[in-house]
């Protein structure tokens, strides 16, 4: 098993117009894990207002709320510095696991969901995946089929599409091509879940989306879309779907006018770590 460390510095820059009172439930924040640790972070708002953090479901996600009662134009920027770490493992190490052993904290994530509606996809997970008996080759031959059959096609999809809608009309971004991952994986009866993440070197720069998958008692990264490195991942929310780690979920009717993200790695000598290069070593890996 090998082990990685880096540093990235993120930042995100949401312009809004607003048009009366409005609330906002904002997953802008990077969160703590065993092995993603927050060094700095800051959160503005111009003009000035309260601002509430809290946390909901496993206690790791991060939310924001803001709510404001002025018309105009409305600023969030949140920037900071992270270090992460990811494992690298052999495939052949991993164990399977079956339900009857998985782990409590794994059986929430092997039921259909609001965007992964697995049991309506089961039999097409079935006739395209039924051959393929071990959880890490079934969730790397999923990638590797969404990625040559969903067109990625920004515009194509809204925040009312799941993974049914992806499945018909083989076209959507990063948060459908992992809703769509997921749904296939929990139909075959293997626990995956959502994550939402600043991305290094995704072009053009935004907020990104993958999923996970629990084998062997951990969780293991895929993503469909292969826009960026998977060692250059750094973690915002974790969820069922994107109704659990949503970038923003807004009450009112405020404009989207303007949205900026970035993710700088601050390591020199990155070397990017991909799902072929993982293939091509027969290896899994893991956001710790």
């Amino acid at each position: 098993m090998l082990r990685y460390i880096m540093r990235f510095r993120v930042s995100s820059d949401l312009h809004y117009d607003l048009n009366g009172p409005a609330t906002f439930f904002f997953a802008l924040k990077c969160i703590e894990t065993g092995g993603q640790h927050l060094v700095s972070e800051s959160l503005i708002t111009e003009p000035e207002t309260s601002v509430e953090e809290f946390t909901l479901g496993t206690g790791m996600n991060r939310f924001t709320r803001i709510r404001t009662e002025q018309n105009g134009p409305f600023r969030v920027k949140y920037s900071a510095e992270v270090e992460t770490q990811v494992k690298v493992i052999s495939t052949e190490s991993l164990k399977v696991d079956g339900p009857g052993k998985l782990a409590p904290e794994a059986i929430p994530f092997l039921f259909p969901s609001r965007y992964c509606q697995s049991d309506r996809l089961r039999q097409e997970a079935m006739d395209l995946f039924g051959h393929l008996t071990n959880p890490h080759d079934l969730a790397a031959g999923i990638r590797d089929w969404i990625y040559d059959h969903i067109a990625y096609r920004a515009g194509t999809s809204n925040e009312q599409s799941s993974a049914v809608d992806t499945w018909e009309q083989r076209q959507g971004v990063c948060r459908d091509f992992a809703h769509l991952g997921i749904a296939f994986c929990r139909a075959m009866n293997v626990p995956a879940r959502y994550v939402s993440c600043y991305s290094y070197q995704l072009d053009p720069p935004d907020f990104h989306a993958c999923y996970e998958v629990f084998i062997d008692g951990w969780w293991y990264i895929f993503d469909a879309t292969r826009l960026a490195p998977l060692n250059g991942l750094v973690r915002i929310a974790t969820g069922r779907d994107a109704a659990d780690a949503a970038v923003c979920s807004i009450f009112g009717n405020p404009q989207m006018k303007q949205i900026s993200v970035s993710c700088e790695c601050l390591d020199e000598g990155f070397m990017p770590i991909t799902g072929r290069d993982l293939a091509n070593e027969n290896q899994a890996m893991a956001l710790l």
